[in-house]
Formats: structure tokens, sequence, C-alpha cells
């Protein structure tokens, strides 16, 4: 019987003390497989969650164990390549929380007018979505000829989606309601072309930013930012592993470097929250001071 499979009788799942604990150990030797084999580390993730993707690809994959799975990951490439896209499933979307976007505007670019050169980092970019909003934003603020750039992610396929700039038709409505409420100066339509059911930004978009694969768990700090985006991907992080990203953010960030996160993170009760200030305790966005 595996973890998601009924009773005899149709009640709820009971689970005796050894399932969870064989249960543990199969997803232990199945991520340290994956580490050492290739080299991505999810062994510091939230277990809850971690867990419950575990199982919804196990299912996906036609296997019965979490011990199946790491057979079928550690021998074909592919299926790794399918594991990791299930577990790192992109939620985002063009100016997501269009008050954050407005607040950014509004008080933080003020502030990078004042840069001889603007370096800002999206780490998580996912599909991007996110990164085009910060490259439109800083077009129509003037700020966008000396600024520069860095989308980072885990996955590739995503980052691949990143790069061409191509999302579905059917989202633009939403998209244009964000853009405007985020305090957009122009038509939105005018960053894009229409092809039948799908949309392409403009090149020029592009022309600044820098799309690179970065592991949070295992990668090191790669340059020196004036902003670094990192929103709701710490969600899925351990303590552990939490501190250790904002260790990287805080080594990354220049003095007086604004860190943004998640509605739903928060710098406090990390290693590091002394030395930052908050400039938006509701949109989670701090700035460096020590």
């Amino acid at each position: 019987m595996t973890p998601w499979e009924p009773t005899e009788t149709g009640a709820d799942l009971v689970r005796m003390p050894q399932d969870e604990e064989r249960e543990l150990i199969e997803i232990e030797l199945l991520l340290e497989g994956m580490h050492r084999l290739y080299g991505y580390d999810f062994r510091n993730y939230a277990l809850p969650s971690l867990k419950r993707r575990i199982w919804h690809h196990a299912h996906a994959e036609g296997v019965k164990s979490i011990s199946g799975l790491q057979e079928r990951v550690l021998h074909d490439r592919s299926a790794f390549d399918r594991f990791v896209q299930n577990l790192s499933i992109p939620v985002t979307e063009m100016f997501r929380d269009p008050s954050l976007f407005r607040m950014f505007r509004e008080q933080i670019v003020p502030i990078l007018r004042t840069y001889p050169y603007i370096r800002i980092w999206h780490a998580g970019c996912s599909t991007g979505e996110e990164v085009y909003s910060m490259a439109i934003m800083l077009h129509e603020e003037g700020l966008y000829d000396k600024a520069r750039i860095y989308a980072t992610d885990m996955n590739d396929r995503s980052l691949q989606q990143a790069k061409e700039g191509v999302y579905g038709i059917e989202k633009m409505k939403l998209f244009t309601t964000n853009y405007l409420e985020a305090g957009g100066t122009r038509a939105f339509s005018e960053y894009y072309t229409a092809k039948y059911n799908s949309v392409i930004f403009h090149p020029f978009l592009r022309k600044n930013i820098i799309f690179a694969e970065h592991n949070l768990a295992t990668d090191r700090s790669f340059n020196e930012f004036n902003v670094i985006f990192c929103r709701n991907v710490m969600i899925y992080f351990n303590d552990e592993l939490r501190n250790h990203v904002h260790g990287l953010f805080h080594e990354s960030l220049s003095h007086f470097g604004i860190l943004v996160l998640g509605s739903k993170e928060s710098i406090h009760f990390t290693e590091f929250s002394d030395t930052y200030e908050p400039l938006d305790r509701t949109e989670k966005i701090y700035r460096k001071i020590k």
C-alpha cells in the first residue's frame, strides 16, 4: 500500500510509524541521489510540500513507490528532467501584485535615478514575466539604458521560455489589468506583437537582460546588485536553506541595496534580520543597512 492508497474499508488512510519512517528514508535517498548524480539539491526544501509533489509525480510516472521513482530518475535523464520540471512549477504573471510594482515605481525608482549604473537580479525568475515587467517599467522611467537585469532560475525549460518572451494570448487581459494597476503609462499592447494564439514581447526589452541558470541552494554569488527580487521562492525552503539564501543575497547586495520578497515571506526570524530596514512592510521591501 502506498501512502496515497485507501484502506480496504474505504476509511481514512491509516499510517503506521514504520510506513512514515520508510517514506522519509525513500525521500532522503531520492534527494541525495539527485544531488550526487545531477548536482540539483532539494534536500533542504520544506518536507510537506516536497512530499506532495514527489507523490504527484510518482503517480504521473506510473510508479507505486518513491523507490520506484528513484530508480527511474537516476537511470533516465529525461525522467529526471521531467521530475525537476514538476518540482519547480512556475507560478507567475506580468506585474503580479500590482501594488508592489506601483510602490517600486513611486519610491524605489527615484533612488535608482541617483545611480550611474543599475544592476538588478531576479532570482527564481521562472518563465520571465516578472523580468519583462521590470524592463517595461525601467523603460517608461527612462532608466533601462543604464540598467542590466540578471534573470536566473534552476529550471532550464522555464528559462528557455523566458528567453523567447512568448506567452499565451489568453493571458493578456490579466497582464494588461495588472500593468495599468501598477502605474503603467502607455498602452500595454505596444510592448508585444500578437500572432495566432500567442504574443511575443519586442526584442528591445531583452537587450539588457541576461538569462542564466543558477541554483540558489548550491551556486554562489556572481555579482553585486542594487536590487534583488526573489518573490515566493523561499516559501518552499526549510529554515536552514532559507538562511543560506539570505546569506547569498546579503553578500550580493550593495550597501543600501534593495531586497524585494514575496507577500508570504519576511526577513524576520533569519540571521540577517538586523542588517535590513523595512521600506514597505506590506510589500516586503527592505534596504540593506549593514
